[in-house]
């Protein structure tokens, strides 16, 4: 009997495995979806390979393990924004790589409301400094209405409401938004606003008054 078992769990297990295979999920635009809708999806081309992928960055560790940073890092795509505000995101991705610095306002290092008001200030336009009184120089939008040129404020962890960090809208078309902002991790980077990482701590957004 020993036997028979022993030569029929390896069977089992082989079932199980080819089983969890056959329901393994991926998560795409607000749901889940099978492996193989994800392969019709592809060769459909609605999710090609130049869409963005994630990047891990490991951020600490906690005692129940290591705690990670998923982040939606992409290559600059070009904006469509016009005017005055065309200058201010082509000055601050002049910033871009510049390393991130609490309290900078030179290319030496930054921070993301030193960020803004330099961007700004290159254009001839002068903004308050700190991002709680960036936060209110303007109206307010709603993210799905979102403009090149917007502002767009942070929290420091998922469904906080104090404003920690703030960034600029860059691009906003058919494959998403992008902005800029001085990442503590990171420095001067452009990623996707629709990251879980962002949309989870995204608290509000302003359009300037020019």
């Amino acid at each position: 009997m020993g036997r028979v078992i022993t030569k029929i769990l390896p069977v089992l297990l082989a079932l199980g495995l080819l089983a969890g295979c056959q329901q393994k999920l991926n998560y795409r635009n607000g749901q889940y979806r099978s492996a193989r809708e994800m392969v019709r999806l592809k060769k459909e081309g609605r999710y090609a390979a130049t869409r963005p992928t994630g990047k891990a960055k490991t951020i600490g560790k906690a005692p129940s393990g290591t705690k990670t940073k998923i982040v939606t890092k992409r290559a600059p795509r070009a904006g469509n924004a016009t005017g005055t505000l065309a200058s201010v995101i082509d000055a601050a991705r002049s910033y871009q790589g510049t390393p991130y610095l609490y309290g900078g306002t030179t290319r030496l290092g930054l921070d993301c409301s030193g960020l803004l008001q330099l961007s700004f200030g290159e254009a001839g336009v002068r903004i308050p400094r700190s991002s709680n009184e960036q936060a209110v120089w303007g109206t307010p939008v709603r993210n799905t209405e979102l403009r090149p040129g917007d502002l767009v404020f942070f929290g420091g962890s998922p469904g906080s409401r104090t404003i920690t960090h703030v960034g600029m809208v860059t691009v906003v078309d058919d494959e998403g938004v992008d902005f800029i902002h001085a990442s503590t991790s990171l420095g001067v980077v452009e990623n996707s606003l629709e990251s879980d990482y962002y949309l989870s701590r995204f608290i509000r957004a302003v359009r300037p008054q020019l």
